[in-house]
């Protein structure tokens, strides 16, 4: 009986570590700073602020095409861009850069970070921040894991670098890489957004289309007449801040 109860005991005991575990490092949770730095899903809730951010290019078509969008709107993103197509592409980071637009590491090849050891991890982070400094001559300080995945050793490799950890506002995923219709995207995106969201959308889709483009079209007008004001990743940090000050 007593073997019983201290097994029960050390049982309980793990399943409150666990869940302390799951707690701190959940994605969902605002903003963390702890030993390993800075992680970010949103900005002030008290102000008319959003950030758009785009994953996974650039891509050779879709992402002027949303520069040009984000152009006309005279509004600025966030992109989390993929080493490889970085390479691919560079004139698209060097337009992204010119236009005042911002651009976080995505990894080199999308590897998720909890699969991979740490090693391939900061050679992916590595890789990277070199193809974009040198064509932007401007380091990214923004990480974003691909599937919004982290473990111990991200938080690590992100320390060691002075990087932030940047996701996404719940239920901000427009999940506009299955290419969802285009009124899908529209109301996933306008029936849940709130103060200081960081909105995730993507660049790069694998289709003869990204449905991503239009929607945008509708997105960003409607977004203005409810009167947010549209902010880098980095901008939004600082707004927040300020406002914890």
């Amino acid at each position: 009986m007593k073997k019983k109860k201290i097994f029960l005991s050390i049982l309980f005991f793990y399943i409150l570590i666990i869940i302390l575990v799951e707690y701190t490092f959940n994605p969902l949770i605002s903003t963390l700073s702890n030993n390993y730095g800075k992680i970010v899903n949103h900005g002030p809730k008290e102000e008319k602020v959003i950030a758009l951010t785009f994953d996974d290019g650039p891509h050779p078509i879709y992402t002027d095409e949303i520069l040009d969008v984000l152009k006309e709107y005279d509004v600025k993103a966030t992109f989390f861009v993929l080493g490889k197509f970085a390479e691919l592409y560079p004139d698209i980071i060097k337009r992204q850069s010119r236009e005042g637009h911002e651009i976080g590491n995505h990894t080199y090849s999308h590897v998720d970070p909890k699969k991979v050891s740490k090693e391939k991890l900061l050679d992916e982070y590595e890789r990277t921040q070199n193809i974009v400094t040198n064509l932007t001559n401007k380091e990214p300080k923004l990480f974003r894991p691909p599937y919004g995945s982290f473990n111990s050793n991200t938080l690590d490799v992100m320390e060691m670098n002075d990087t932030i950890i940047v996701l996404w506002s719940a239920y901000q995923d427009s999940k506009d890489w299955s290419n969802p219709k285009v009124e899908k995207i529209i109301n996933t995106t306008l029936s849940n957004v709130k103060n200081g969201d960081i909105i995730l959308f993507h660049d790069y889709v694998y289709y003869d289309k990204s449905n991503t483009i239009e929607a945008l079209k509708k997105i960003l007008p409607e977004l203005k007449n409810r009167g947010y004001n549209f902010l880098t990743i980095s901008e939004l940090i600082d707004l927040e801040t300020k406002s914890n000050e």
